[in-house]
């Protein structure tokens, strides 16, 4: 039998990205026979990076990607903010977004089944956590224009009908800041209005009004509710002089639509007892 040495574990380990024990029990098992130990982790490191997807990826980044007029805006999460700052997690969401700007495709299912699956899980069995390209979502406009906030932890992609992609990028980030919850107020769900408009109800009639001017002061409120949840209707966040439907449309254009994606959102998180997680880890062990 070959004698697995300091130096295949060591070119082991780099090129697969295990650790040191797992490499040479690896090169053991193989007969020091580095290509074979290679194809046998990576059966096992399908099966690791499977156990893995269970815990909760909640933090991660998210990106931008834009050309003029097409933009695309794409979320990858990890466990924790230390993993999304390693590089190979960076590579790897680089690759996803590239893909998916490519082919104009954002159902992360299909970008994941075009080989970049197994590319994540090696990730996962590099980094020890579990990996998610989560969603994706793209705008097509004649301008199209993008922000991504400093801390990698929301991005916004803008379309417009004219103006500049300058333009553009300044209204995603009005949009980072504030939040809108869509473009212009007939946008808003009818079901959204109606549960708000059933709020300001019962406040009105909690306050003892008469019923007409109940009925004024919910029709207030709803409005007031659409202007400040609607892009267009919003004071611009560098000049509050104005709106953004204003700031647009002095470059002769509209808003077209908008994405904007916010790390974790949305996700619920499990509240984790981490003195009986190890207490199960210890008696998982001594089984």
């Amino acid at each position: 039998m070959s004698q697995v040495t300091a130096s295949l574990v060591k070119e082991l380990r780099d090129r697969t990205g295990l650790g040191m024990m797992e490499c040479k029990r690896a090169l053991a098992e193989s007969g020091a026979d580095i290509d074979k130990a290679i194809e046998e982790l990576r059966k096992s490191s399908g099966m690791k990076a499977a156990k893995k997807a269970g815990r909760t990826a909640a933090d991660g980044i998210v990106m931008v990607k834009t050309d003029g007029a097409y933009g695309m805006v794409l979320e990858v999460n990890s466990e924790t903010d230390f993993a999304a700052r390693d590089e190979g997690f960076k590579g790897f969401a680089n690759a996803v977004m590239d893909a998916g700007f490519t082919a104009k495709q954002t159902d992360i299912a299909v970008l994941m089944a075009g080989g970049l699956e197994s590319a994540r899980e090696s990730l996962v069995q590099k980094i020890g956590e579990n990996i998610s390209a989560r969603r994706a979502g793209s705008v097509e406009a004649p301008v199209v224009g993008g922000y991504v906030h400093s801390n990698n932890r929301i991005a916004v992609v803008v379309g417009l009908s004219g103006g500049t992609e300058e333009l553009a990028k300044e209204v995603a980030m009005h949009v980072a800041a504030v939040n809108p919850a869509v473009v212009s107020s007939d946008q808003m769900p009818a079901d959204v209005i109606e549960a708000e408009r059933a709020i300001y109800t019962a406040q009105a009639i909690e306050s003892g009004k008469p019923p007409e001017i109940a009925a004024k002061m919910v029709e207030g409120r709803v409005n007031k509710f659409l202007k400040e949840s609607s892009l267009v209707d919003q004071p611009f966040v560098k000049d509050p002089d104005t709106t953004v439907g204003k700031l647009v449309a002095a470059a002769g254009a509209e808003v077209v639509s908008f994405v904007r994606f916010e790390v974790g959102e949305g996700i619920e998180v499990a509240e984790v007892d981490f003195a009986a997680e190890v207490a199960a880890q210890v008696a998982g062990a001594s089984e």
